[in-house]
């Protein structure tokens, strides 16, 4: 159960880490990022940052591994943008669920269409 405090801070940190990603970064493999969500731990050294890189494979690697190499760089702003007295530490983990949630809707729509085809196929006989 997280408390209220983590969650506030879980949503700070979210934010600024966004902002930063978005405005401060200038590495050119960074490009279609959005930051999904923010675990912290009870004790707020820890925060594990969800993100969904749009993209293939490859892409999403490039953009991972640079975004591990900017982990200093947005850990100190963030530090400096919050004011708290322990900055967590921070780990970047890919979100899936973006890209389960795209292959999950082209199924149902490829299944609607199919059904479709055979509905009107049995109304013409």
């Amino acid at each position: 159960m997280t408390s209220r405090r983590n969650e506030r801070l879980a949503e700070s940190v979210k934010q600024e880490v966004s902002k930063i990603i978005l405005y401060e970064l200038k590495d050119p493999r960074i490009s279609f990022i959005t930051v999904t969500n923010v675990e912290i731990a009870h004790d707020l050294k820890k925060a594990k940052v969800y993100i969904s890189i749009l993209g293939d494979d490859s892409t999403r690697k490039k953009t991972l591994r640079a975004i591990e190499h900017a982990k200093g760089f947005i850990q100190a702003k963030v530090g400096a943008q919050l004011q708290i007295r322990y900055t967590p530490v921070l780990t970047f983990c890919l979100d899936e669920s973006v890209q389960k949630s795209l292959h999950i809707s082209k199924l149902i729509d490829d299944a609607i269409k199919g059904s479709d085809i055979t509905v009107k196929g049995e109304l013409e006989e």
